[in-house]
């Protein structure tokens, strides 16, 4: 038996085959636009409703597809959900399961006000994109006409690196169209219920987005009707968290918050800065704004410091979420500002600091989001079967590993590079694996770089690697986005350069440790498959003029980059304190992953106190299992807490996800965290043995502008499923009850009484981290 199988990589499942294909032999597949467009005011005569699929056990043809993408908006979004339809497929949805619909709803948001949009009037959205998750299929380039650059502008244009989409042949010039879901081009296609992704497509799937140009994502449900349809996992019913923007919960994607095939659900994102409501209320700084598409600046209302960047979408369905992202419900998100504006040639912040452009690597053919320099990666491990289908063990509770490395679902793809600066937004995309990746030489030698953004947040400081803690990029959990500038004219053309990870896993508890790189490329390590080169760059020349920012200007002690809002040590002092604990305790063999909140295990339910969600013959003391009609804390909008994410599951490794804001971590195990984080705000933050972590992390937040249910868990999603997932709200000054708790059907939205762990208000009383003001 091999070490690989010894380790179970893949989770449950033979070596995945490779059909004969090489490393680095395929182009990386470059994100594809969304593309955003002008919310229309009147009705457009020429939309319609979404066409039943043929048979239960498909979804729609392609062609119905591509036109539900490139139709203008119908119906008109509204504030509250509409009601006044009937989903489209209803007469199918009643033929497949043996049931006529009494009624139906075209929308999938709950009714009523509880799920109305917030603020609609005043956060009207302005642009909206709309995709339909269906079944994986050829791309027929609907979408060419919506990039920013349409083929046309920098590198995307003729003679460009990223003209040709493929690497293939000229039929890929300026087009995705032929685009196959294939991992490489030695590989089987996809068939439609392997892989669901948005529009069913490849490339993966891109949002431009900017502060003050509120958006709204018409998401529709293509899936097909029968359940069971999905060659062994995955679920038809869906929810789409946008990870981790300021929005407010009714567009959060609560888990229980789901929707079924034939509907839409209209998620209205602000694209707001936090603090709009009392810093900066009337829109007159000049660090808080959008690019106006004409050189110049567009000022918003909100805190300039909480200015993010880089995001991503996923769906968030309660107990599948692992199952669905990992079969292909996930894009990413990149936030544009004055800050950040994805144009480096217009005046920078480096040659003159009242100008708020960090120019940033990107291009300048645009007046905002080039991304000729600017590059999107998703890194996540995938296996397949004998026959090349996607696979995933629903069985394993504890983390699945897949043992091979995809980018941008690409296997070990190569990327061409000029020989000047880029910025490499990378997110971990897995559902259980930690990555520790290293920029190396073909030899091995460490290629330096800085990193500058740390999840969606660029940081206070820039960081260069290798330093005295690290000498390659600190761990990645689940769902962490970390941005890095390299630069690549140290190097003449021809060279090749390639990603590597060194963090070796063993089984789903979390990574095991760090492999030697001598080991590694010498072929001596014969451990975790996924160990090892997973990405080839190769340079090529460049003739222009890089006018991208040294991010050595903004290391420690130079220029600061995005200063981190500020804390005192009265704030902190006055803030109300919460502890969770993560682990196994209390928990059921399907649902092992339990939160305890607050040292406190019981529930109040209509009046009584009870040991609710804890099985039979737990003490008290344990964790709780996922409830999403049970309330863990609520709080007040505006204040300042102060959360102890601690873990007390033994060997286990857990990156926790706090949905709505951003946290400043004030201490690892009563230390002052490492400098990537000492400058960082984050949404994700590890806890457990592995490296770069501890047993406990505390967590500054702000909740503010929005109410409503919003959620806290493992984005170790096998964890959260069963079942490391609670439920918190943000909530009016002194209410005591609970908002109701949706739930779908195919007949509509029913509500459930919901119900407060006691305590929910105060907290735990944790003394305050010794130093922690910044």
């Amino acid at each position: 038996m091999s070490p690989a199988m010894a380790q179970d990589i893949p989770t449950g499942a033979p070596p995945s085959p490779l059909f004969g294909a090489q490393p680095f032999t395929q182009k990386m597949m470059m994100f594809e636009e969304f593309g955003t467009r002008v919310v229309p005011t009147v009705p457009n005569a020429g939309s319609g409703p979404f066409a039943a699929p043929s048979n239960c056990q498909s979804g729609p043809q392609a062609f119905q597809v591509d036109k539900m993408i490139k139709q203008v908006l119908w119906p008109l979004p509204m504030r509250m959900s509409r009601t006044d339809m009937p989903n489209p497929w209803a007469a199918k949805v009643g033929y497949c399961i043996g049931q006529t619909l009494q009624t139906s709803s075209i929308e999938g948001r709950p009714t009523g006000e509880l799920y109305a949009h917030q603020r609609f009037d005043e956060f009207a959205p302005k642009v909206y994109f709309s995709s339909v998750q269906t079944g994986s299929r050829a791309n027929t380039g609907a979408r060419d006409t919506m990039q920013r650059h349409k083929y046309a502008a920098g590198e995307f244009g003729p003679g460009g690196l990223y003209f040709n989409t493929t690497g293939e042949d000229s039929g890929s010039d300026g087009t995705t169209k032929g685009i196959k879901v294939k991992f490489h081009r030695n590989f089987p296609e996809q068939n439609k219920n392997s892989v669901w992704t948005f529009d069913g497509t490849m490339p993966p799937k891109l949002l431009m987005a900017r502060y003050g140009e509120p958006i709204l994502f018409r998401h529709y449900n293509g899936l097909p009707i029968d359940v069971s349809a999905n060659n062994g996992f995955g679920m038809h019913t869906i929810t789409t968290h946008e990870h981790n923007g300021h929005n407010p919960a009714e567009s959060d994607g609560f888990a229980a918050a789901y929707f079924y095939p034939g509907q839409y659900y209209d998620y209205r994102w602000p694209m707001t800065l936090a603090g709009t409501d009392s810093i900066n209320t009337g829109a007159t700084d000049n660090w808080a704004g959008m690019p106006n598409g004409v050189g110049g600046i567009k000022k918003v209302r909100g805190d300039w410091h909480e200015t993010m960047s880089t995001h991503w979408f996923h769906d968030h369905m309660l107990d599948f979420t692992a199952q669905n992202v990992y079969k292909g419900n996930a894009a990413m998100m990149n936030y544009y500002s004055a800050i950040d504006r994805g144009n480096e040639g217009l005046s920078c912040r480096s040659q003159n600091q009242s100008n708020p452009n960090l120019c940033l690597p990107s291009g300048t053919a645009l007046d905002w989001g080039n991304r000729d320099y600017d590059v999107n990666l998703v890194v996540a491990d995938k296996a397949w079967n004998a026959a090349g289908q996607l696979f995933f063990n629903i069985f394993n509770l504890d983390g699945f590993l897949g043992d091979q490395v995809l980018v941008n679902w690409t296997w070990k793809p190569y990327l061409d590079v000029r020989a000047r600066r880029y910025r490499f937004r990378i997110l971990d995309g897995s559902v259980s694996r930690y990555f520790k990746i290293a920029l190396v030489t073909a030899t091995g030698e460490r290629v330096p770089f800085y990193l500058i953004a740390n999840d969606g947040n660029i940081m206070e400081h820039s960081v260069a690697f290798p330093n005295e803690q690290s000498q390659d990029l600190p761990t990645m959990g689940i769902a962490e986005r970390m941005d890095i500038v390299v630069d690549f004219s140290q190097f003449a053309a021809g060279t090749k350069l390639y990603f590597v990870n060194t963090m070796e896993h063993t089984n789903g508890a979390g990574p095991k440790g760090v492999v030697p790189m001598d080991q590694i490329l010498s072929g001596a390590y014969q451990g975790d498959p996924a160990v090892g080169k997973f990405m080839e760059f190769r340079v090529q020349p460049y003739a222009g003029t890089d006018l991208s920012m040294d991010p050595a200007m903004f290391t420690e002690g130079h220029l600061p980059m995005i200063k981190r809002p500020a804390i005192t040590l009265a704030e902190l002092n006055g803030a109300k304190r919460r502890k969770f604990e993560f682990g196994r305790g209390g928990g059921t063999d399907g649902s092992p992953w339990t939160i305890k909140t607050d040292n406190n295990p019981l529930i109040e339910r209509t009046g009584l106190v009870e040991n609710a969600g804890l099985p039979d013959g737990t003490t008290a003391g344990g964790g709780l299992a996922a409830d999403m009609k049970r309330v863990s804390t609520g709080m007040d909008s505006g204040l300042m807490e102060v959360w102890s994410l601690q873990n007390n599951s033994g060997g286990w490794n857990h990156p926790v996800h706090i949905h709505f804001e951003e946290g400043r971590i004030l201490s690892r195990d009563g230390r002052a965290p490492p400098v990537w984080e000492r400058w960082a705000r984050k949404d994700v933050y590890r806890i457990g043995p592995g490296v770069d972590s501890s047993a406990t992390v505390e967590v500054a937040l702000r909740f503010r502008e929005f109410l409503g249910t919003f959620m806290e868990h493992c984005h170790n999603t096998q964890h959260e499923d069963h079942s490391m997932l609670l439920r918190w709200d943000i909530i009016h000054p002194g209410e005591t009850v609970a908002v109701p708790t949706p739930e779908g059907g195919w007949e509509g939205t029913f509500w459930e009484p919901s119900y407060v762990l006691p305590g929910w208000r105060n907290g735990s009383g944790i003394a305050p981290a010794p130093g922690a003001a910044q």
